[in-house]
């Protein structure tokens, strides 16, 4: 499959006034396409600083820069493309089995996680090669449904 159509590019509603900016993001598909189990953000990190860096098979994201920027690759186990967040009202969701690092970050950014599932470790896919191999196992399987 194609890694542009695995990932989605979220545009969250923006209200403001002389008071400031509001962003609104609501959950269970409204605007976000899972019910949001655990929230979690990242702040303080350096431009060379690489965060992330597995995948999740359970556990879909959204990701969103409240505050600065900061860039996402995003890793299929055939394909990669990097999506920059720039703005507030932009959000990244990634399905499940997508390997993610972020990095490049602003000196201002906060980086906000929204997460499908409650925090599992044994989910979590933390070796890149171990994930290549989940992934390409998958994928012959897949092959095989179809060819029958």
């Amino acid at each position: 499959m194609n890694i542009k159509e695995q990932y989605k590019i979220l545009e969250f509603g923006e209200y403001g006034d002389e008071r400031g900016n509001l962003v609104v993001a609501e959950g269970n598909g409204k605007d976000i396409p899972f019910a949001i189990k655990r929230v979690f953000y990242m702040y303080g990190s350096d431009a060379t600083v690489i965060r992330g860096q597995h995948a999740n098979r359970k556990t879909e994201f959204v990701l969103i820069n409240v505050s600065g920027t900061s860039k996402v690759k995003v890793d299929n186990g055939y394909e990669t493309d990097v999506i920059e967040l720039n703005k507030p009202r932009m959000g990244l969701y990634l399905p499940t089995m997508l390997w993610k690092d972020m990095y490049d970050f602003s000196a201002d950014s906060v980086l906000l996680c929204l997460a499908s599932e409650h925090y599992d470790g044994s989910e979590y896919i933390r070796d890149y090669n171990e994930y290549l191999k989940e992934v390409r196992s998958v994928a012959a399987s897949e092959e095989k449904e179809q060819d029958k």
